[in-house]
């Protein structure tokens, strides 16, 4: 089969599973009908994030957000280049040598499945917070209910789906700059919306960066009184404008968590900006700032709890 560089023709023969074994990646699980990558768009850290339907000819990204076919696919791992430059690019790969045990071009018959869900959500509306108790909950046990008044609020919404009902959420959540909401409840954290920074505005010559909001709301109740900026950077696929936004500020300190994933981002923040200071050692001995202040909250709950007088008492048992 003869392929040219018209976009359809691509979009029909080209195999998303096939170009990933040309350019090097290898499945991390295959279910059968969807298959999972790791390291692909962004670096993944423990799961990988890169869905793949190759009957269908789609992919979901759940690290970037991002999906579609097999040019939104190029679009997303070139970056800089338009539709046909990908397309150009596309077809010098697909002509050069395959490898064996994968075949670059789709079969000419493609069995119907049921198509990637991509989750989108619409907000409801949003509030203070103290109107649902769990949100107050979820707070208060990781130790930051006071920390989150005017940084989080409350964000009720729903999913979107032509083919599944609609779901009600709620959450905590702060915007992020790309004006979308970045929630976390019990059991979901995520992006609604684009990825953006967060950049909490405060003494212009002092950042701190984190990852997460949590994590910069734990530190926060360890220092209530530094008056310091504050970056989260949400994703570290977002690192390189994380480090562009930094070069502002004379004096940083970075808070990223103990993964492969933070260290490496910690390296290459550090590299990049050599002053940088490594704030790690803050929660040696915990995943990351948001867990420490979480074991510290939840043992506190325990010392506060009513000691059972009668725990060790033996009773004989008299007829």
């Amino acid at each position: 089969m003869e392929l040219t560089m018209n976009p359809t023709a691509i979009r029909e023969q080209v195999s998303l599973t096939g170009l990933l074994a040309r350019l090097g990646y290898q499945p991390a699980h295959n279910s059968g009908r969807e298959i999972l990558y790791r390291n692909v768009l962004h670096e993944d850290g423990k799961k990988p994030s890169l869905c793949v339907n190759d009957n269908l000819g789609m992919w979901y990204d759940h690290g970037t957000g991002k999906g579609g076919n097999v040019i939104d696919f190029g679009l997303a791992f070139w970056p800089g280049l338009e539709i046909k430059e990908v397309c150009g690019k596309l077809h010098e790969i697909m002509e050069q040598a395959i490898p064996a045990a994968v075949s670059i071009l789709k079969p000419s018959r493609r069995k119907r499945h049921k198509t990637l869900i991509q989750p989108y959500y619409r907000v409801d509306k949003v509030c203070d917070l103290g109107k649902t108790p769990s949100i107050r909950l979820f707070l208060e046990k990781r130790g930051i209910w006071e920390e989150a008044q005017g940084i989080l609020q409350e964000v009720h919404y729903h999913s979107v789906h032509a083919k599944l009902q609609p779901r009600q959420f709620f959450a905590a959540g702060h915007r992020n700059d790309s004006g979308s909401w970045q929630v976390r409840n019990k059991y979901f954290k995520g992006c609604l919306g684009n990825k953006g920074l967060t950049l909490l505005t405060g003494d212009s010559r002092r950042l701190c960066v984190f990852k997460d909001i949590f994590d910069y709301l734990s530190w926060k109740h360890d220092h209530p009184e530094l008056p310091d900026s504050a970056l989260i950077i949400n994703s570290y696929s977002l690192l390189a404008a994380a480090i562009k936004t930094a070069m502002r500020y004379p004096a940083i300190s970075v808070y990223f968590d103990h993964t492969p994933e933070g260290h490496q981002s910690l390296r290459q923040f550090i590299t990049e900006l050599p002053y940088a200071a490594d704030g790690t050692p803050a929660f040696s001995g915990h995943h990351d700032y948001s867990e420490k202040r979480r074991t510290e909250a939840r043992a506190a709950y325990e010392a506060q709890k009513p000691k059972d007088l009668f725990k060790n008492i033996e009773i004989p048992f008299i007829r």
